[in-house]
């Protein structure tokens, strides 16, 4: 409500004095502060904060009278009464100056919008005023206080009696009371024959006069409390009653709040106690007390002293209390704390040490709340005759628009306004929700009109809580100079206009412009004043106001976007004055000081040029036997609430029409409903104006102690629990909501059940307005926050065994995107409460709430999320309800969450032994690896580093026999052998022992161990390492090579160590074409396919030009075409397709056919590749190339012989254009290169090769043969490579034509191979043949001549075939292919 800004003011007294002030007191209207010091009375001016005038008394009448100690005002400001010491009461009467003359007047910049009207000195001038002292009053007895009362003036002596002067003390003398003749009782039907309050020697040390309840609330100076209220209108001996507080005897200063009727009485206990007056009984209640909390303030709470001064703010909304130690804390009417100086920042400086409380001796409110003006306290250790400047702090307030203008509560904007500026939530308005799914008819009939078409009806939560600054609008300073104070303040529906009221007229300011509109005409804003309030409907400001000129209460309709000018508005005039203003949909209700209530409808005119309304009176409702006085309402509001059986879940209508009137009635809440229980009429029956007529039903109460009411006009059909809901604010009680019940699946509503339920819950933030579909209420003080209170509502929902309801709730908020910090919540606040309890819970809610939250996906994470945030002690409790870790941790892996498993882990580690910690540790490091989750991975190794060093048992024992080992990891290794002959230094890397299903490895053997792990003696380390070799294997014999590479960048593994070892198991490569194909499909490397010009140059021209370089080879001009990024996870295994080997057939089959069927008119085949369908495109982004983009992709097109007379610069481009398609991404060639890097110093020669072939890189190619020379390298090596190479070749020819340059060009290489001395029988495959093994395997080298002739006619002058060279002349080839490394080669088609 009440938020303290910026840093208190210092105002200086002009005057020196030895003096120090000691009280401050207001005059009724606050424009006036009285400060008193021993001798001294002092007149302050508000605004500007001037001394006017001070009067000081002669030391002569110093004596007689006494030193000054209480001053009081009289209503009209036009005198001022001061008791003195020794008993008498000085009547001053205040002067006012010649109307030429003032004290202080403004200065206008030149070219400003001067305002010289009538009451411009009074508005915009500090007056001269001067002090007169009339005839002092002697009343023989010392004065304990005084009160004023209309015409009258209450003061209590400390002889115990009661005087009553007049402020015309001269006319009509004075009268006394003695208190020992009031008979006091515990309440009014017992004050004639019970206990009477003994008052004997007792005497008033402090009262105030309450209008609303019509008596005083007085303290007497033994600290007992009471009331005294007259039987009649006079004030007389035998017409005073009082009744008395039972069981409180430290009272020490009392103040009435008269709009909520309650009397707060400080306490020498430092608490604050607030009582009301029994309707029924009239007897003292209390009603709750303001003391600070042990939990918020464990320092002070018990230390404050009593309690000095009780200061309620002119709005009634909040109260002040101070110390005798000193602090200032704020509470809202019912009790929510809001401010308090002893703690927090307030109570430190800037380097942490405590500050000395500010001690004050008065204090008191400034108009309409926004200063709290304060006089401190000194301990005199300054030298009092010393002359110095005495000082006033005034206190800055910034206040919500709801104090006084409670017509914003069914908006969800958040609107503060300060003296002279405006606090707005600010968000960006382009991502609230949108008009159409929220309320598309909410004018229903009318189009409904805004600034712009994409404006909101609503801002939701990315718009109120996108970030936590304000929008601060600074109010026109033309219409401040001679409207202060602003008294009301509203914002409209986007939040994006607002409109302020000041003393006279109003203005309003439009976020879009970023510019105010100001009356054009001065005269029309000073003939103004509101009353009642203003709101916004659509473009339109209505006012409640009052109109000078003809003297009439008035109801006003400005068009913003029209000048503000009386032109421009529609005025319907109103019988009586206006004290409240609301707007529900078309409908205005005005609540009015004749205690009834107006509905009027607001239509919008089509046919007048400029925007205009008609306002018509639909019904008027007397309220005068329900309200005692019209300024005991706080608030009126229309909605559609009620609690008919018209709730089904069928019939939303009742969000559409003005169903119910709520009255906030000095804190209770009374609701008045439409009264349908007689003959209804069809609406379609009756004229649209006449449907709305339907009586109200007498009021029924729904609550009590409420400050703020919320409802919304707009409906959601997916969120009808929380948009039909009334939400209140009850202060210290926390907040209420009344929830509408539903029915679920269109089912028949249970009789027993109530339409309605009233749910409490506390919260920790004092909400200033509720977002109803995103469950939050925001928060402001100087920083804003906000509350989430969705969980609160479900709790209560499931406490009283409504479950289905609470699962309805839920369910239509799963999408907001804190939800699941909701059910966290829940689980968290339900366990910490009942965990903690010291006594036995009968019906336990945490096994309910957890069997509620299983109902949602999220359930595992927010379990464990919460067992995180919650101590140990209290997991115990916590998985009782909810299930067994393991199980949950289980299940965790089964949907693969891994993130939610590992926190599982760590509540394992401290629920349960070591050994089940490694266990499941162990099963999620594995999962962990398959899927490639590197960061998870090297936590867990940590964990299971950590788990090792701080247990007391051993790890699992290690086996003492090569055999048992070996028949453990052969239940592994499913698919290889090992070899018991082997070496310990080879077979050690296999040995595993699996325990139970977990598969978890327990370390190799000692010896081994000793010379592997060279910087890990532990048996931790080894159990670790044990793993990443097990899955280094299952990478390796699954051809996943890129993965391995991740696998040993991410997590530090030494894999060139590892294969050394692993060189003659894991490492061997069983089928080579299969190898090439997995790392093309795993590093989305292309097939490599064959230019035209291959085809046709050789027939033409016998050899192709020497075209590419190697320098053009190992270029990156690729690149740029290659933008696709690798992750770094495995891809997803799919099979390959292949069904291109069919089609190859197909079209061999073809070219057979037209090859004999064409005669002499032949036609050479040209093969077209993939890149000519789209210049642009990537290779990179064909994620699923196979070995179909080499031939079935590409276009077969027949030319004619003219093509052999293409330039050579064409048929360069297309060899670089073929190169540069054949090549991969440039991320995928720098990890083969550095898996080759790898392979090569680890020896395992198979893999250098198989990467040499994909990277068509002949000089690895001649590496790796030069090594097989060496006696070092196994024969079981050579073999592979040599059938492996032989394999590649009959592939290539069949299926991947494009390999067969790169063949041709290592044949030199190939020869050497055939030449080592190892089975030469194999050799015999790459000797040449004869013409009767034309179905052996093509050559490496040169194509078969039939092939060539049976593909491909030549066209010759002799007979078919003579131009075919014989077989005879292969031999010698390849001394004249030694060239070809340079870059030229015979291209070939099989």
């Amino acid at each position: 409500m009440y938020f303290l800004s910026g840093w208190p003011r210092r105002l200086l007294c002009p005057l020196r004095s030895s003096e120090r002030p000691f009280l401050i007191e207001p005059s009724a209207q606050r424009f006036y502060l009285a400060v008193l010091s021993e001798t001294q009375i002092s007149i302050w001016f508000s605004r500007p904060s001037v001394l006017i005038v001070s009067y000081i008394e002669s030391g002569k009448a110093a004596a007689q009278f006494g030193f000054y100690q209480l001053v009081e005002w009289k209503p009209d400001d036009s005198m001022i009464a001061v008791t003195a010491a020794n008993g008498y009461v000085l009547l001053f009467d205040i002067i006012g100056g010649s109307d030429e003359k003032c004290l202080y007047e403004p200065v206008y910049p030149k070219g400003a919008r001067v305002k010289v009207t009538p009451a411009y000195k009074e508005e915009q001038c500090a007056p001269a005023l001067t002090l007169e002292m009339k005839k002092p009053i002697d009343l023989e007895a010392p004065i304990s206080c005084l009160q004023t009362l209309q015409e009258d003036l209450l003061v209590a002596t400390a002889d115990g009696y009661l005087h009553m002067l007049h402020w015309d003390s001269v006319s009509n003398g004075r009268r006394a009371v003695n208190l020992c003749t009031i008979p006091f009782s515990l309440d009014l039907q017992s004050s004639r024959g019970g206990p009477c309050l003994d008052l004997n020697g007792v005497h008033i040390r402090e009262m105030e006069y309450c209008a609303t309840l019509d008596g005083f609330a007085v303290v007497f100076n033994d600290g007992r409390l009471g009331f005294i209220t007259p039987t009649a209108n006079r004030l007389a001996t035998d017409q005073l009653q009082g009744v008395w507080a039972a069981d409180v005897s430290d009272g020490t200063c009392v103040a009435v709040n008269n709009k909520y009727r309650l009397m707060a009485f400080g306490c020498a206990s430092g608490s604050v106690l607030v009582y009301m007056i029994d309707s029924s009984t009239g007897s003292m209640q209390l009603s709750h007390k303001l003391e600070l909390t042990p939990k918020h303030y464990p320092d002070i709470w018990n230390k404050t002293g009593a309690v000095k001064m009780v200061r309620w703010s002119p709005d009634c909304s909040v109260v002040m209390v101070t110390w005798d130690c000193g602090g200032l804390s704020l509470w809202s009417v019912f009790g929510a704390h809001l401010i308090c100086t002893l703690g927090e920042d307030f109570s430190c400086h800037s380097d942490g040490t405590k500050k000395e409380p500010l001690k004050i001796s008065s204090m008191s409110w400034g108009v309409e709340g926004y200063h709290l003006w304060v006089i401190c306290s000194t301990d005199g250790a300054e030298g009092d005759e010393k002359l110095q400047q005495t000082g006033i702090l005034q206190f800055q307030f910034i206040k919500s628009a709801l104090t006084v203008n409670p017509c914003t509560s069914n908006q969800e904007q958040v609107l503060l306004h300060g003296e002279d500026r405006l606090y707005l939530t600010c968000g960006d308005p382009t991502q609230a929700h949108s008009v159409s799914d929220k309320s598309p008819s909410r004018d229903s009939g009318s189009p409904v009109h805004r600034p712009s078409a994409s404006t909101p009806l609503s801002q939701g939560l990315s718009t109120l809580l996108g970030h936590k600054h304000w929008q601060v609008v600074q109010i026109h300073s033309t219409y401040l100079e001679t409207n202060w104070p602003i008294r009301f303040a509203a914002i409209d529906w986007s939040g994006q206009c607002v409109a302020v009221a000041g003393r006279r007229g109003f203005a309003h300011y439009s976020l879009y412009t970023r510019k105010w509109k100001l009356f054009g005409n001065v005269t029309q804003e000073q003939n103004m004043t509101v009353t009642g309030g203003l709101t916004w409907w659509d473009d339109f400001v209505v006012v409640a106001c009052y109109n000078f000129i003809d003297r009439q209460e008035e109801l006003r309709l400005y068009v913003r976007t029209s000048n503000l000018d009386n032109v421009f508005a529609s005025v319907t005039k109103l019988q009586a004055d206006t004290l409240l203003l609301n707007v529900f949909r078309n409908v205005v209700i005005l609540f009015r000081a004749d205690c009834s209530i107006c509905l009027y409808s607001i239509e919008r005119r089509h046919d007048s040029p400029n925007p205009s309304v008609s306002v018509e009176l639909l019904q008027e409702v007397s309220m005068s036997r329900y309200i005692p006085h019209p300024g005991l309402v706080v608030s009126v509001t229309l909605t559609s609430v009620r609690t008919e059986t018209g709730i089904t879940l069928k019939a939303p209508q009742q969000a559409c029409s003005a169903e119910s009137i709520l009255l906030n009635l000095a804190g209770q809440l009374i609701m008045l409903q439409r009264d349908r229980s007689g003959p209804q009429v069809r609406e379609k029956d009756t004229p649209a104006n006449q449907t709305k007529l339907l009586p109200f039903c007498p009021p029924v109460v729904l609550a009590q102690c409420v400050e703020n009411v919320w409802t919304t006009c707009r409906s959601n059909r997916k969120k009808r629990h929380l948009m039909e809901a009334l939400w209140l604010s009850c202060g210290e009680a926390g907040m209420k909501v009344w929830l509408p019940l539903f029915p679920r699946d269109h089912r028949k509503p249970h009789s027993f059940l109530s339409r309605r339920i009233m749910l409490p819950f506390h919260i920790n933030i004092y909400p200033l307005t509720v977002l109803f579909e995103d469950a939050l209420f925001p928060f402001c003080t100087v920083e804003r926050t906000s509350q989430i209170y969705l969980h609160h509502i479900l709790r209560q929902l499931l406490v009283r065994n409504l479950g289905e309801q609470a699962l309805m709730l839920a369910q239509s908020c799963a999408t907001l995107p804190y939800f699941p910090h909701v059910l966290e919540l829940m689980v968290h606040v339900v366990l910490e409460e009942e965990a903690t309890s010291r006594e036995p819970i009968p019906d336990p809610l945490l096994p309910t709430v957890a069997k509620f939250v299983t109902e949602f996906p999220l359930f595992l994470q927010t379990i464990v999320h919460c067992a995180r945030k919650t101590e140990y002690a209290l997991w115990n409790y916590l998985f009782a309800a909810v299930g067994n870790p393991k199980d949950l941790f289980e299940e965790c892996l089964m949907a693969q969450d891994l993130d939610t498993a590992a926190s599982y882990l760590i509540i394992l580690q401290n629920m349960e032994v070591p050994a089940v910690s490694r266990q499941h540790a162990t099963l999620l490091f594995n999962t962990a690896l398959e899927q490639g989750k590197w960061d998870l991975c090297r936590h867990m190794i940590r964990f299971l580093k950590a788990i090792g060093s701080g247990e007391s048992e051993t790890p699992p024992s290690t086996p003492t026999t090569q055999e048992q080992s070996s028949t453990g990891g052969f239940e592994f290794f499913r698919n290889r052998s090992i070899s018991l002959s082997q070496s310990a230094d080879s077979i050690a890397g296999g040995k595993f022992n699996l325990q139970k299903a977990l598969s978890v490895p327990s370390g190799p053997s000692s010896k081994g161990g000793e010379r592997w792990c060279k910087d890990s003696d532990s048996a931790e380390n080894l159990y670790i390492d044990m793993m990443l070799w097990r899955h280094a294997r299952h990478l390796l014999e699954q051809v996943r090579l890129r993965d391995l590479g991740c696998f040993s960048a991410q997590l530090g593994f030494e894999l060139i160590g590892w294969l050394c070892r692993e060189r003659t198991r894991v490492a061997r490569i069983d089928d080579f074409v299969a190898a090439l194909k997995c790392l093309h499909k795993d590093f989305l490397w292309p097939f490599p396919v064959i230019p035209a010009c291959s085809i046709s140059s050789p027939l033409k021209n016998g050899r192709c030009r020497p075209v590419l370089s190697s320098r053009l080879l190992k270029s990156q001009s690729a690149d740029s075409l290659l933008n696709s990024d690798m992750d770094t996870t495995p891809p997803q295994v799919t099979t390959a397709n292949h069904s291109w080997l069919d089609s190859l057939g197909e079209v061999s089959k073809e070219l057979d056919s037209a090859s004999s069927h064409g005669g002499p008119q032949t036609h050479e085949a040209f093969l077209s590749p993939l890149i000519n369908k789209g210049e642009e495109c990537s290779i990179g982004s064909a994620t699923d190339l196979t070995e179909t983009s080499s031939m079935v992709d590409g276009d077969w097109t027949m030319v004619d012989e003219n093509f052999s007379t293409l330039s050579l610069s064409q048929s360069e481009l297309e060899h670089i254009s073929m190169e540069l398609a054949n090549k991969g991404p440039h991320k995928s060639q720098v990890q083969l290169r550095y898996l080759l890097h790898v392979f090569m110093e680890a020896g395992c020669l198979e893999w250098c090769v198989v990467i040499g072939l994909i990277l068509r890189d002949a000089g690895v190619i001649k590496q790796v043969v030069g090594f097989l020379d060496s006696p070092e390298v196994p024969a079981e090596t050579v073999q592979s490579i040599r059938a492996g190479l032989k394999a590649v070749d009959l592939w290539a020819s069949s299926d991947c034509l494009g390999y067969k340059p790169f063949l041709n060009l290592i044949g030199p290489q190939l020869l050497k191979l055939l030449e080592v001395p190892v089975e030469q029988v194999q050799a015999e495959a790459f000797q040449p043949t004869g013409e009767s093994k034309l179905s052996d395997p093509p050559l490496l080298l040169l194509p078969r001549a039939e092939e060539l002739t049976a593909a491909h006619p030549l066209p010759s002058d002799g007979p078919a075939g003579a131009s075919a060279r014989p077989l005879d002349d292969t031999p010698p080839q390849p001394e004249e292919q030694e060239p070809l490394e340079e870059g030229s080669y015979d291209c070939t088609l099989s």
